[in-house]
């Protein structure tokens, strides 16, 4: 099925390169769109540069930082209008193990939504200090507390999505910019029956460049997550996806894409 790499960048210039390269070792015949929020590092004039040796590597840049959201959003608009089977969202400081896409990919044959978990068996998340795994692992029991989402990772970034799903889910509609993004396309999956398969991965602490966590992110999560205990996601249909047209094998075919797309 012809399947596209979402990666989000601002400030990754000495990460999307290797990013590039290991996406392309493990999923060789996928395309991948760098949503770049105008950095001034030069991340996406070496995106564009990549792009002219590799048709399969395309730069939609946009003019300023306005959140993971926000990025995903415009990714998700531009798969869905260009006909992809298969949408994965990937971080581009390597902390995302490019060899477990196949596995992420693989697992859609049978759901609607895969993540790569830290907290399932063999998952883990390498190099942390305690406190981060306390922090990680007490947000995932908020959240299935708060709202019932039976994941064990639920701030995970690594995502698989059959492209029927973005649709149900009505990912366009969504308002989160920070890691709640993530919470909230999980919670409306979940309200709409679907499918949702975990696939253990071992989590990479960054090399290069700084985390873009910060207090805000973390407010907006738990302000968020509250108000869709209160207000949660009503699906506009309760069938599942699931068991309509399942993928029979995780074929992988390109579908070229334009170099560079218009700014936003």
């Amino acid at each position: 099925m012809s399947t596209l790499v979402i990666v989000p960048t601002y400030n990754e210039a000495g990460n999307i390169l290797h990013t590039l390269d290991e996406i392309g070792m493990y999923l060789p015949d996928a395309d991948v769109l760098v949503v770049d929020d105008g950095s001034p590092d030069g991340t996406g004039d070496l995106v564009t540069a990549r792009g002219l040796a590799d048709p399969r590597v395309s730069l939609l840049s946009r003019t300023e930082k306005s959140g993971l959201g926000g990025a995903y959003r415009a990714g998700f608009e531009h798969a869905l209008a260009l006909g992809y089977d298969i949408v994965v969202e990937m971080d581009a400081d390597g902390s995302h193990p490019a060899q477990r896409l196949p596995a992420l990919v693989a697992a859609l044959v049978t759901a609607d939504l895969a993540i790569g978990s830290r907290w399932v068996r063999e998952g883990s998340a390498a190099g942390w200090a305690l406190h981060r795994h306390l922090l990680s692992r007490t947000a995932s029991t908020y959240v299935r507390w708060m709202l019932g989402t039976p994941v064990s990772d639920v701030t995970s970034g690594f995502r698989g999505f059959r492209a029927e799903t973005l649709r149900v889910i009505d990912a366009s509609s969504t308002a989160s910019n920070g890691y709640s993004f993530q919470i909230e396309t999980l919670h409306r999956a979940h309200r709409s029956g679907l499918a949702i398969a975990e696939v253990p991965i071992t989590f990479a602490e960054r090399e290069h460049g700084q985390s873009k966590m910060s207090v805000g992110i973390v407010v907006e999560a738990l302000t968020r997550v509250a108000h869709w205990r209160r207000h949660p996601f009503r699906p506009r249909a309760q069938s599942m996806i699931s068991t309509a047209s399942p993928i029979t094998m995780p074929e992988f075919r390109a579908t070229r894409v334009p170099h560079r797309l218009e700014t936003l």
